[in-house]
């Protein structure tokens, strides 16, 4: 776990955020906490970095040359971009707010999902997130560049484009598949799967000691290659956040932001 925090905060030049701000109320950021499906909630982004979430996911589509963040292709509309949805306000964000070195912070994550051809959306997303170069984690011949914000690529990946790319703005979400994976972990920093595809525990009495160390070794084994872990697809559960707190999984996933946000805060007690 060391490997995998030390890989993660150089990322995020060393800084630290002390509490960051959402409208009047100051919030330390829960750094397991991920937001499924984040554009859902009444005010993207904004609703989660209000409860500490230091992850989010959007999903989007190539439409008509724009990338659009939506579900389903029949709900896009063409004022919810990506731009205006989270590259502008993670820049605005991290331009307003401070930074102190005591107490080194991760990057936050930006996992976009993308729904519609990758190597179409490619081209244009590298274009975009050009503009926000400063504002990302990123590779320039050869060397990482750290910065507040971590762009990861999930869904139809273009693996071959993003690991060719130079600068790279993004990275790649890996599967279970990928445990082995010779790929470096700025190329491929995260190990995402559907927890019902791998486990049966709901979270309904307890977790058996075969998949609890089945769980344990999967996160083991991707952060001693200095990559994160999280699952999609995860019961609506304490009992089974609990376990992914006690086997170190660095993203938690949830759609109910409030209720994930007590149950960390109730757990750094």
């Amino acid at each position: 776990m060391l490997l995998i925090r030390s890989l993660f905060i150089v990322l995020f030049l060393g800084y630290s955020v002390a509490a960051v701000s959402a409208g009047e109320e100051k919030q330390t950021p829960l750094f397991q906490a991920h937001a499924h499906n984040d554009y859902e909630h009444a005010r993207p982004l904004h609703d989660a970095l209000e409860h500490g979430f230091w992850s989010v996911e959007a999903d989007i589509y190539l439409v008509d040359g724009e990338l659009l963040v939506a579900h389903d292709r029949p709900d896009v509309t063409p004022e919810r971009t990506l731009r205006k949805l989270y590259l502008d306000p993670l820049q605005a964000y991290f331009q307003k707010h401070t930074f102190s070195k005591q107490e080194k912070t991760p990057p936050f994550t930006l996992l976009v999902d993308i729904k519609t051809d990758g190597a179409a959306v490619y081209p244009i997303l590298q274009q975009q997130l050009e503009d926000y170069a400063a504002l990302l984690c990123r590779v320039e011949d050869g060397r990482l560049i750290p910065g507040a914000v971590q762009i990861v690529i999930s869904g139809d990946r273009p693996k071959k484009l993003i690991a060719a790319a130079n600068p790279r703005y993004m990275g790649i979400d890996g599967r279970l598949s990928d445990l082995n994976s010779k790929q470096p972990a700025e190329l491929m920093p995260l190990i995402s799967d559907r927890w019902t595809s791998h486990f049966k525990y709901r979270g309904q009495g307890a977790m058996s000691e075969a998949e609890r160390t089945k769980l344990r070794s999967i996160v083991k084994k991707a952060h001693a290659a200095g990559r994160r872990v999280r699952f999609w697809a995860t019961p609506e559960s304490e009992a089974v956040w609990r376990e992914l707190v006690a086997a170190d999984v660095d993203h938690i996933n949830t759609d109910q932001l409030e209720r994930l946000s007590v149950f960390l805060k109730r757990q750094a007690d």
